[in-house]
């Protein structure tokens, strides 16, 4: 399985950063609250240090002091919940975007190249790794951000209270500093591998389960249970992995954040004894040095959540690298009013590099022309129906219809005007009519009728009832009922060009015949590939081409072909023989 690629943590920083950079007013906010929730929690420890001192002196009433240390407390609590509150919101609204862009990203996805990747990885990226950006998003970053600020001014506030109470916090750097280069030197690697390891196993799980009549009958479930179990161990050895990591990572560090606290409650005494700080200043330090080091704890405990929101993040942005180049809304292309004719020139296309599976191709089908594309199989009519439709792009050469590259057409156009139908189709969760409006929303009654009846599935669906609700997938509807619900939303959908791929196979040949033969009379008008092994298409149509090894070897009527005695008058009489 080739995986869809995975940004640098350069890459994934600079975009999280413009994310948030959005979002200027928000993030002053954040900031500025957070600063005063810090400013208001310095304060109490150096009031409890003149406290302190006071009492040492003999003062009779501390009344004012508590007092006010009370009021900061509380002011600080009060800011800190509208900072948190206010983190919470900014975020929110970065993952909301981030999830609209993964989300755009993926649906421009060329279809070869989720095939290429296969199901395990795209689900994974859009499950796994939004939901531990989203988790990183809520909790970490706001965590690491009110960490970063308290250490920023609590290290402030120490410097004032004496530069010698700051030597004990010194005392982190030799310890921390080279186990986090350690543990940031190996986490970013770990949780992509671990990532990977998710993707397999859910591709294995997913391949067997929609698969699981074939696995049953030919008897593969001992050996997709083998898969599955090496599937799982590489997942098992990967979270190992990263748990070893964190177990050195986090014990050094929790060990390490006691040695200030103790550090300056020594030295404080010795420089109190020696004249050098007051015992306010000793107080004040080491309640300082407490926060500081709990801070600093906190932002080393959330530095493993970031780094797998890192690898998330990078995942998700990888998307982007593979997406279809076609600009989304807009483009720089513009059809003239009544050409629609489809052109191919020298168009080749290859799904492995050095392996063509179209090789130069040279074909115009006008607008109105029904077409049908015969040949056995392997002969690559799917291909030139997806590069007809602009669902691949040539290797070489070009795809135009009225004169514009397909290319150059925005995606929603594209797809709006020329659609492929394939013999894959999806019912959607929802009632039969919610099927039909994803096509065409603000489609009347009496449309859906028509479109219905066009496909003749008017009868079984009148009787069900078009607000009965589907389980989803075609779970409750057999396969040619799915399949005529297919169609009709695609005739709600109205485009000019239609590719049918094998679009009626699942009917009986009747019932094929049947469809085909209404669509005929819907379809008036627009301009029909079809691409089928039922040679009876070829029949009804304008124009037969006949493919073979990934050229157009005869191109013709259906008499004129049948006379010329080639390649598809033996297609046909072979046809009629085993029909």
């Amino acid at each position: 399985m080739t995986v869809l690629p995975v940004v640098s943590s350069q890459e994934a920083r600079r975009h999280a950063r413009r994310l948030v950079l959005k979002y200027p007013g928000e993030l002053a906010t954040v900031l500025g609250l957070h600063g005063l929730s810090t400013a208001c929690g310095l304060t109490a420890p150096h009031l409890l240090g003149g406290l302190v001192e006071d009492v040492r002196s003999g003062i009779d009433s501390v009344s004012t002091a508590a007092l006010l240390i009370l009021g900061f407390v509380l002011a600080q609590s009060l800011l800190l919940g509208l900072a948190v509150s206010s983190t919470a919101r900014l975020s929110e609204k970065v993952v909301a975007e981030l999830r609209e862009e993964f989300l755009e990203d993926l649906l421009r996805l060329p279809l070869a190249r989720v095939e290429e990747a296969g199901v395990g990885d795209v689900l994974t990226r859009s499950t796994r790794d939004v939901d531990a950006l989203a988790r990183v998003a809520r909790y970490a970053l706001p965590s690491t951000l009110v960490a970063l600020t308290t250490i920023a001014t609590t290290v402030g506030a120490l410097l004032l209270t004496g530069w010698l109470m700051v030597v004990p916090v010194l005392l982190l750097v030799p310890v921390l500093w080279p186990v986090t280069r350690w543990y940031l030197g190996r986490a970013r690697e770990g949780y992509l591998r671990e990532r990977t390891t998710y993707a397999q196993a859910a591709e294995t799980l997913t391949e067997t389960v929609t698969g699981a009549r074939t696995v049953e009958a030919l008897r593969l479930v001992p050996r997709r249970t083998e898969r599955m179990d090496r599937a799982v161990a590489e997942t098992y050895g990967a979270q190992r992995h990263t748990l070893w990591l964190r177990s050195v990572f986090l014990p050094v560090t929790d060990t390490a954040i006691a040695l200030p606290t103790v550090a300056t409650v020594i030295l404080g005494g010795l420089a109190y004894d020696q004249g050098w700080v007051s015992l306010a200043g000793v107080t004040a330090a080491t309640l300082y040095t407490q926060q500081l080091t709990g801070q600093i704890d906190i932002l080393l405990f959330w530095q493993d959540k970031l780094q797998v929101g890192g690898a998330s993040l990078a995942r998700l942005l990888g998307v982007r690298q593979e997406a279809d180049p076609r600009p989304a809304a807009t483009g720089s292309g513009e059809r003239a009013p009544g050409d629609l004719d489809l052109e191919l020139r020298g168009a080749s296309f290859s799904y492995t590099d050095g392996r063509d599976v179209l090789h130069s191709l040279d074909l115009t089908i006008r607008q109105g022309e029904r077409v049908a594309v015969v040949g056995p199989s392997g002969a690559g009519k799917t291909t030139l129906g997806r590069l007809l439709t602009g669902t691949d792009l040539p290797r070489a050469g070009t795809v135009t219809v009225g004169g514009v590259p397909l290319a150059d057409i925005p995606r929603s156009t594209l797809r709006a005007d020329i659609a492929l139908v394939t013999q894959d189709h999806h019912i959607f969760r929802g009632s039969v009519r919610d099927n039909l409006l994803l096509a065409s929303p603000a489609a009347g009654e009496e449309r859906l009728r028509e479109a219905l009846e066009a496909v003749g599935a008017w009868g079984w669906a009148s009787e069900l009832g078009l607000d009965t609700p589907l389980q989803g997938a075609g779970g409750d509807l057999a396969p040619d009922r799915a399949q005529q619900l297919s169609l009709a939303r695609l005739l709600l959908s109205d485009p000019h060009t239609l590719v049918l791929d094998e679009a009626t196979s699942l009917l009986s040949p009747r019932s094929a015949r049947d469809v085909e033969r209404s669509m005929a009379a819907v379809t008036a008008g627009r301009t029909v590939v079809s691409i089928a092994h039922r040679l009876h298409t070829a029949h009804d149509a304008d124009r037969v081409l006949v493919m073979e090894a990934g050229r157009i070897v005869e191109d013709g009527s259906h008499t004129e072909l049948l006379e010329k005695d080639g390649a598809y008058a033996a297609l046909w009489r072979s046809w009629h023989a085993t029909a």
